[in-house]
């Protein structure tokens, strides 16, 4: 690239618990595979080995602290290894250990993150550390993780100075001249929480109009305007935005400031609908996310 990395200033932040609980268990790609029959062998005891003749109520092992992080069987499935059934029949006939540890009874919590899971002699691959990074972009800079061939402009995940940055993608889009908040993360399942429209995360905006923008331009923002919609390169009519919650922050004859919160995200939208009652940015930053707000982080 024609930019050398510029220093990172990225912060690591501390996302909400709520913003991932309740979410749904996931297969990662990056486990190791199992042999293809593990799940029809599981399902067919009487022909595996039995290590323990132990009654189930009376755990022969170390891993019967719950705190410790998730139920073996479940690390198992999550994992492709079969459903949560035959990896529990897979435990019991002594096909799986633990750092080393046979592992025949349940329960059993383990961390898939610390613990070395055999199964039929294959290991689980652990699964990477999430990692959360907040940026203040700054102009001139692709929110993307690589720019198209040829082109030669800096990108956000070339700011970020981590062993894991080639493996981080940013959370939503910013255009090319917006800067602000933007996160940088390897955990798809919470970037999709956090941009799908129907979880509905608020996104902040603080933004710099020409000219005294007046209350009735203020309300019709509020309502909503009708935008042009395009699909596959094609305009197919319009259709109004999503209420949009707007505080002044302060208003002179030559511009206004205002912070808009949209929960939807179309293609510039700000500009347009800013455009659309008379007012064009001068200027547009991004300061929210949800929980996330840009407080005491410089630029870049």
């Amino acid at each position: 690239m024609g930019h050398a990395p510029a220093r990172c200033r990225a912060a690591r932040c501390a996302l909400p618990a709520h913003l991932w609980r309740g979410k749904s268990s996931l297969r990662p790609d990056n486990f190791g595979s199992i042999a293809p029959n593990a799940q029809e062998s599981a399902l067919k005891p009487a022909d595996r080995r039995v290590h323990s003749l132990v009654p189930r109520n009376q755990p022969q092992h170390d891993l019967t602290d719950a705190s410790r992080g998730k139920r073996l069987q479940r690390v198992l499935a999550d994992a492709g290894v079969g459903s949560r059934r035959a990896c529990e029949a897979m435990i019991e006939n002594g096909d799986v250990s633990v750092n080393g540890q046979l592992v025949t009874t349940l329960p059993a919590w383990v961390d898939p993150e610390e613990d070395r899971i055999v199964v039929a002699g294959k290991v689980i691959a652990q699964p990477d550390r999430k990692l959360y990074i907040m940026l203040n972009k700054p102009p001139r800079t692709l929110s993307t993780a690589k720019d198209e061939p040829g082109a030669d402009r800096r990108t956000v995940t070339e700011l970020v100075d981590h062993p894991a940055a080639p493996r981080l993608f940013p959370v939503g889009r910013l255009d090319y001249d917006t800067v602000g908040l933007i996160l940088l993360t390897n955990d798809g399942e919470l970037a999709i929480r956090l941009t799908h429209p129907r979880y509905g995360v608020p996104k902040t905006y603080r933004v710099v109009v020409k000219g005294s923008l007046d209350e009735e331009a203020i309300k019709e923002l509020e309502r909503g305007i009708y935008l042009a919609q395009r699909k596959a390169g094609h305009t197919q009519g319009a259709v109004r935005t999503a209420h949009v919650e707007i505080a002044l922050v302060a208003r002179e004859r030559e511009k206004t400031t205002v912070e808009l919160t949209l929960r939807e995200g179309r293609n510039r939208q700000v500009r347009r609908m800013l455009a659309a009652v008379g007012y064009p940015v001068k200027k547009l930053e991004r300061v929210g996310m949800g929980p996330v707000k840009l407080k005491g982080l410089a630029r870049g």
